[in-house]
């Protein structure tokens, strides 16, 4: 589909820049531990308290009846995450199930039950490429499960809208690297501005909004940092992502608590670029990798991961109840479901271990958000 081309030289050329500053944001960032997940506000937990289940604790199961689709049939994937379509020869990464641990398991993805829950509804993902990875699996999931449902899609700048026009279901994707307002003042520089969310008006009209916030924060693509009437050319980056998220947060409580709307945020999807995390060589990274890592033991150990630790403070404080994907752990196991080289780009491609293959992992993510929406975190018995 050319359209699906044109988005990528328009909005993705940028966003996969964001790989280049991986290295930076590793270092501060990326933690092979998996802590027990805390309370993210007192709504949303209310139901995990109440079960002994933590789906997000499990293992990866073989299973041949995967992928839930062909990426080759769905219009919505762009170039830069169709590893197929850019020749990845090996399709062992796209058979594998989330398993959680017993005594709780997951329902298969029924797009079609999702598509009648969120009938006449807009469903919004804002932020970075990865949330963009998570939103186009979700597109693809949603069209394999009603393949003649008709849809239609427009691009704008900073923005993909697609409507499956027979449930009434719209699901918007906006390009928001900061979740705070990256503008230009009056001398033509860029200005962060860490403590306004004013680009958050074209948010409200979601019954459902997904954000995700993190990568774009180990780059500086600003000229400076304003943060209420305090002018700095950069700042510590830890600072300044709990700040931003903090004014985000701030912003959810003001304009949605008194909402129906469902909001939830991403968790952190780790990169796997230094392979002596999973126990491999000094050196190794990504690329080439086929198969998940074959013991999670190798992950319970370094410091606790920084970004995660912050976003789960800041939900916790919120009165809106946000609901966290916690993602981490189950896509740390996943150094085999990287774009690697099979992004697409032009010229002498390089390794992506940051964004993820559709088909692949980002499809067990919206599994267990499929699995959130209709449960409300309620883990499901065996």
């Amino acid at each position: 589909m050319e359209r699906r081309d044109l988005l990528s030289a328009t909005i993705l050329a940028v966003l996969l820049a964001a790989s280049s500053a991986t290295a930076t944001a590793a270092k501060t960032a990326t933690s092979l531990r998996h802590e027990p997940r805390r309370a993210v506000s007192a709504s949303a937990s209310a139901a995990v308290s109440s079960s002994s289940c933590d789906v997000y604790r499990g293992t990866w199961a073989a299973d041949e009846s995967y992928p839930l689709y062909d990426a080759a049939s769905c219009p919505f994937v762009r170039k830069e995450f169709d590893c197929r379509r850019n020749g990845r020869p090996d399709t062992a990464y796209l058979k594998y199930r989330w398993q959680p641990s017993p005594p709780c398991s997951l329902p298969r993805f029924d797009g079609r039950r999702l598509l009648r829950t969120w009938r006449g509804k807009t469903v919004a993902f804002v932020g970075d490429s990865l949330v963009a990875n998570q939103y186009e699996s979700l597109l693809c999931m949603l069209h394999a499960a009603a393949p003649g449902a008709r849809t239609n899609a427009s691009w704008a700048s900073g923005s993909i809208t697609v409507r499956f026009e027979d449930y009434g279901v719209t699901l918007v994707y906006y390009l928001s690297h900061y979740l705070v307002d990256l503008a230009g003042d009056k001398a033509g520089r860029t200005v962060l501005k860490i403590d306004a969310v004013d680009e958050g008006r074209k948010w409200l009209a979601a019954d459902v909004l997904v954000f995700g916030s993190w990568r774009w924060w180990a780059r500086k693509s600003w000229d400076y940092i304003q943060d209420g009437n305090t002018v700095v050319p950069d700042m510590d980056r830890t600072q300044a992502f709990t700040k931003g998220l903090q004014a985000w947060a701030r912003w959810v409580d003001a304009n949605l608590l008194r909402t129906t709307t469902k909001v939830f945020f991403q968790g952190y999807s780790p990169s796997h670029l230094n392979g002596q995390e999973w126990g491999a060589p000094p050196g190794k990274t990504c690329s080439g990798e086929t198969q998940p890592v074959s013991g999670a033991a190798a992950y319970y150990h370094g410091q606790p991961n920084l970004q995660d630790a912050i976003v789960r403070r800041v939900l916790a404080g919120m009165s809106k109840p946000v609901q966290l994907l916690d993602i981490t752990f189950m896509s740390q196991l996943r150094k085999d479901g990287h774009t690697a080289k099979y992004s697409g780009g032009s010229g002498s491609p390089g390794t992506d271990c940051t964004h993820w293959c559709v088909a692949g992992v980002p499809d067990t993510w919206n599994t267990l958000f499929y699995y959130s929406v209709l449960t409300a975190g309620n883990s499901l018995r065996s």
